[in-house]
């Protein structure tokens, strides 16, 4: 049993979730898996990964979410002579001549990495301290981020020119891999209708910083029956190749996912959890979130791309077994 005041404070959640929805819904018109996901990262306390072409409204997404909540929004575009010190900030010598550091936008509690993939691997990894510790070091000096912290980054495809892959160290350290399509007509001619006028709607705060870090509390308390802990566990490993019985990522996949993806399904599972009113996961709800948990954590090797087989299908199968 989980104590009354946690119960009632998930009730109030799946309020908030819903009011949530309401109010990016005035500026981003369909998208609603994306945004559903976008939600799930962020009460979980995880960073996301917006894979898709240009024009999707990939920014507009991210600084309308970070509207509604109420917090300190900061946009990095990278590009190919971005420096790491353009991050995280650098040390100067003030009027006294004495060493002062000039904090980079990293310092916020959303960070909007534009375009990750089109600055090199050098300057992406300026990014994973702070994604694993919340803390960024200079000159040897350590200092905090304030909580709550996200790296909310969008990507565009690798087949796409002047792109750099995102080295696996950092791969890992997003929670999801979000893939935004292509709106349909309908959704489309509303876009045009509601971005062509003269006045844009404008989303109102329904949250503060303080209250996400108590809802995160709150859902990391939610207890999950062992039989969901194991199916998560058998599920991430079932994507670990070279061994007898999994017979699907031996066929079709060079590498696997590592704890790091069992611990953000269980975790996910909760979020999904709350969100839909629930006061405990489900084998359903670790599902829901599996595909982009995992979707960047295993490498298919050369018989999938040969076949045609994505990633997604893959892992489709694994759950389905």
């Amino acid at each position: 049993m989980i104590p009354s005041s946690d119960t009632e404070a998930l009730n109030e959640l799946v309020s908030k979730y819903t009011q949530l929805k309401k109010e990016i819904g005035k500026v981003i018109i369909g998208q609603d898996r994306v945004v559903d996901s976008l939600l799930l990262s962020i009460f979980t306390g995880g960073h996301c990964l917006l894979v898709g072409v240009p024009g999707l409204a990939k920014t507009l997404m991210v600084n309308t979410l970070a509207k509604t909540l109420g917090l300190q929004f900061s946009r990095i575009q990278f590009t190919p002579d971005l420096m790491p010190s353009d991050i995280t900030g650098t040390e100067i010598l003030d009027e006294n001549r004495r060493f002062k550091f000039v904090k980079g936008p990293i310092f916020a509690n959303i960070l909007l990495a534009d375009e990750i993939n089109r600055t090199p691997p050098k300057t992406q990894s300026a990014l994973l301290e702070a994604m694993q510790e919340h803390s960024v070091t200079v000159a040897g000096n350590s200092y905090q981020l304030e909580a709550p912290f996200f790296v909310l980054a969008t990507q565009n495809p690798i087949e796409q020119e002047g792109t750099y892959p995102l080295p696996e160290a950092q791969l890992d350290r997003f929670m999801l891999n979000i893939k935004l399509d292509y709106p349909s007509l309908e959704e489309e001619m509303e876009i045009v209708r509601t971005t062509t006028i003269d006045t844009m709607a404008q989303p109102e705060i329904v949250l503060s910083a303080e209250d996400i870090t108590g809802y995160q509390r709150v859902i990391r308390k939610m207890p999950v029956p062992d039989n969901v802990v194991n199916y998560a566990v058998r599920l991430v490993s079932s994507t670990r190749p070279n061994t007898e019985s999994n017979t699907l990522a031996n066929k079709y996949l060079s590498w696997g996912a590592g704890p790091r993806a069992s611990q953000y399904l269980i975790m996910g599972a909760k979020t999904h959890a709350a969100f839909a009113g629930k006061y405990s996961p489900d084998i359903e709800d670790v599902n829901s979130v599996a595909t982009e948990v995992l979707r960047h954590r295993v490498v298919r090797n050369y018989f999938a791309e040969a076949e045609g087989i994505s990633t997604d299908e893959v892992i489709a199968q694994l759950i389905v077994k």
